[in-house]
């Protein structure tokens, strides 16, 4: 008997071995990569594409900077600002230029011996000079000049100080707002905080004969970046937190500042409120910590830079607002200015030549004229159509 012959494995063909099969895995994967690859790079280009489409008049730096940021790369941002930075840094020394003094109203406050002082022809403070802080001597400077009047009273008035010794070819501008004769609105911007239907208030205002707008300026870091909420109507975009620096507005329209929960808290009389950070002044006294953790605490643009355009907003012992704003300011050259003004509560609202406006507005012959307080980067009709970032009008009453 013949024995059956040994059973042979199995032939396995080329693409049954798995060792074999290794190059065709990796190709496979190579193409998935590639694919995802694709996505992301769609994605990247058809972002920034709708940021830009956006129908704010925001300029496209701005635009592109906020895609990015909300996007997880702003340490991309920050990187090119930076550089920019320190390839420009602001100028140290020299003389400013006085022609944004000059075309101030010509119509200066009587000056008294002391660094401010009060006029018995007016139903408010009326701060009437301001001592510089720099040496020299620039014409016009610290002198508050009348931009609006109701019935011969003044509602407004800017003064133009240099913020330091060092830095003495700029000029930061200084607003004060009698509470007696001012009303404030806060806006929402269609971006920020978003949901403009879901608000009473529109994300632009009407500058047209009648309307007694006086002023309008920006409103302070975005919502996410400002460590606390903004509230109006009812509703609430963020959180409002307790110990941050509020801008509040009541029914009657005057508005106060200070830590929430403190100085400032919710009442049936409220029908807005705007955080950003922490306080800058409290008590009349300059916050201690504002040279400590800059860039954490007063904002990440520019890396933390220690001299970049700032604004802010405080509220006097009268009740009447003073509002700053500048290039070449650090978070205490800020404080130091709104104290300086007469604040004994203030705040950080946003900085950046970018997002900084301040626009109040002349009577020209018949229709409302818009000036700029500073030459800051925006048009000086911006806040007259659509914004993406939320804002305060001032109005006569």
């Amino acid at each position: 008997m013949t024995p059956a012959p040994a059973q042979q494995p199995p032939i396995r063909s080329l693409g049954q071995d798995r060792r074999l099969t290794k190059p065709g895995k990796r190709k496979r994967i190579a193409r998935l990569l590639r694919t995802i690859a694709l996505v992301v790079v769609v994605l990247v280009a058809i972002g920034p594409v709708n940021a830009l489409r956006s129908p704010s008049a925001d300029p496209t730096s701005a635009k592109l900077a906020e895609w990015a940021r909300d996007h997880q790369l702003g340490f991309v941002v920050t990187g090119a600002e930076s550089a920019l930075y320190r390839l420009h840094p602001p100028k140290i020394g020299g003389a400013p230029d006085t022609s944004i003094i000059n075309a101030l109203p010509q119509q200066a406050a009587t000056q008294s011996n002391s660094a401010s002082g009060s006029s018995p022809t007016h139903t408010s403070f009326y701060p009437t000079r301001l001592r510089p802080f720099a040496s020299g001597v620039v014409s016009g400077e610290g002198i508050f000049h009348t931009v609006t009047s109701h019935n011969g009273d003044p509602t407004s008035a800017i003064a133009y100080l240099r913020p330091d010794n060092q830095h003495s070819s700029y000029l930061a501008g200084v607003v004060w707002l009698n509470h007696t004769h001012t009303a404030l609105v806060q806006h929402p911007g269609h971006e920020d905080p978003g949901n403009v239907s879901s608000w009473s208030n529109r994300d632009f205002v009407s500058a047209a004969p009648g309307s007694n707008l006086i002023a309008t300026f920006n409103g302070g870091f975005k919502i996410k970046d400002a460590k606390g909420g903004y509230y109006q109507d009812g509703k609430t975009a963020g959180t409002l937190q307790p110990g941050a620096a509020s801008l509040v507005v009541y029914r009657d329209g005057h508005a106060d500042v200070g830590s929430w929960d403190k100085d400032v808290r919710m009442s049936p009389a409220v029908v807005s409120v705007r955080q950003s950070l922490k306080p800058l002044i409290e008590n009349g006294q300059v916050t201690s910590d504002l040279t400590k953790n800059v860039e954490s605490k007063w904002g990440a643009t520019l890396g933390g830079a220690y001299f970049v355009w700032r604004s802010g907003i405080g509220i006097t012992k009268r009740g009447d607002l003073v509002y700053v704003a500048g290039d070449a300011l650090s978070v205490k050259s800020l404080a130091t200015l709104l104290l300086h003004a007469g604040a004994v509560r203030g705040m950080q609202l946003d900085i950046n030549k970018a997002w900084i406006s301040y626009m109040y507005f002349t009577d020209g012959g018949g229709s409302l004229q818009p000036h700029k307080l500073v030459p800051f980067e925006r048009p000086v009709n911006r806040y007259l159509t659509p914004t993406s970032r939320d804002f305060f009008a001032v109005y006569s009453k």
